[in-house]
């Protein structure tokens, strides 16, 4: 079987990762955090997102926090995204001359009503009307898709909806979908059928792997896409995150794991672990918690020793 001898992988931890944290990091302490992670040899990062305020507090300086790292020598050549939910957050982002955003919709009706208040054909609403704005200012856009595998009120999802959701949005000219596991509910097999019963209608490169390992399973699953041949895959590091929606949920897969996991299987990822600890331990401490990582508890642990 033939594995991709080079992997890109997606840090999602300053957004994803920090936006359910009820300790509100400083923008100072944001940058330092996002700097060590390009540091590591991260090229991709989610920054930050503009959403209202009240809604989700530490996300609430998206704009200036935006302005501060385009002013950072050490994140040229970064590509840093920021989350927008509609045509405000757009504006928004385009006042901060954002240069990369991201987008999200997902296959229940159930849950975009609890998360957003909107129908996954409202959503895809917004989303039409995002998108031809940001196409008129050049913006690259990834857009994530959320409970590929499953919703925590509808259960199982169609494949046949995450098909019609999914070339919906490469007709809008996204550049890349993001398939989301949004309550840790895959597997391998689960995995292996949704990635077949895309690849006919998208190539590969432009599928990336979101999942979050509630059940301990997801470099299960990582495993099984790579089998696939998918190369691109988001991540947290220090495994920050977690999702509302599902009880005890550990948050999203840890960069620490999979760069570990990559590292042990000879595919390369351009990321240096000791570094990337660095800027874990870093946010940690702004955080005052311990890792959800296995491989960054190893790794801390023998550098102690």
């Amino acid at each position: 079987m033939l594995m991709p001898k080079k992997v890109n992988i997606i840090e999602v931890g300053p957004r994803d990762g920090l936006q359910n944290e009820k300790t509100i990091v400083g923008i100072e302490d944001k940058v330092t955090y996002i700097k060590l992670l390009a540091a590591s040899g991260l090229k991709e990062i989610e920054a930050t997102s503009f959403v209202r305020a009240e809604k989700i507090p530490q996300m609430s300086e998206g704009g200036e926090l935006y302005k501060k790292l385009l002013n950072e020598a050490a994140l040229q050549g970064t590509r840093l995204y920021c989350l927008v939910p509609n045509d405000i957050g757009l504006d928004n982002a385009l006042d901060a001359h954002v240069g990369n955003i991201a987008i999200f919709t997902s296959t229940s009706n159930s849950f975009n009503k609890k998360n957003i208040n909107a129908t996954i054909d409202e959503s895809l609403k917004r989303i039409d009307s995002v998108m031809a704005k940001a196409k008129k200012h050049n913006l690259r856009a990834r857009a994530y898709i959320s409970t590929v595998f499953g919703c925590p009120y509808e259960g199982k999802t169609s494949l046949i909806e995450l098909k019609r959701i999914a070339l919906h949005l490469k007709n809008l000219g996204v550049d890349e979908i993001s398939l989301g596991d949004t309550i840790g509910v895959a597997h391998p097999l689960l995995v292996s059928e949704v990635i077949d019963s895309l690849s006919n209608d998208f190539k590969l490169d432009f599928l990336a792997m979101h999942f979050h390992d509630t059940r301990g399973m997801a470099l299960a699953n990582i495993y099984a896409s790579l089998q696939m041949g998918i190369t691109r895959f988001d991540s947290s590091s220090a495994g920050l995150g977690g999702c509302p929606y599902a009880l005890g949920a550990s948050g999203n897969v840890a960069t620490e794991d999979l760069v570990t996991l990559f590292s042990s299987m000879g595919i390369g990822c351009g990321v240096d672990l000791s570094k990337l600890a660095i800027a874990s331990k870093f946010i940690l401490s702004k955080l005052g918690k311990p890792t959800q990582s296995k491989s960054l508890t190893a790794y801390l642990a023998n550098e102690q020793s």
